[in-house]
């Protein structure tokens, strides 16, 4: 995940939070919705749209994979 929001392309840009979550291992649909709900995350959020606290919650949730 940390990599992963580093990079900043166009193509991570443009990926859904929610799928980004989905695909990391050991989490699915239920911890994708829990973690987006407590960090605030609209449901539609792309990575690019995430404001700077959203990216750093996000990245002192999940783990280093």
């Amino acid at each position: 995940m940390h990599q992963v929001l580093e990079r900043g392309d166009t193509v991570v840009e443009k990926t859904s939070v929610r799928r980004l979550l989905e695909a990391l291992p050991g989490a699915g649909k239920v911890r994708a919705d829990k973690l987006m709900t407590d960090v605030g995350i609209s449901d539609s959020r792309r990575v690019k749209g995430l404001g700077a606290r959203q990216r750093e919650r996000l990245l002192e949730l999940v783990p280093k994979v």
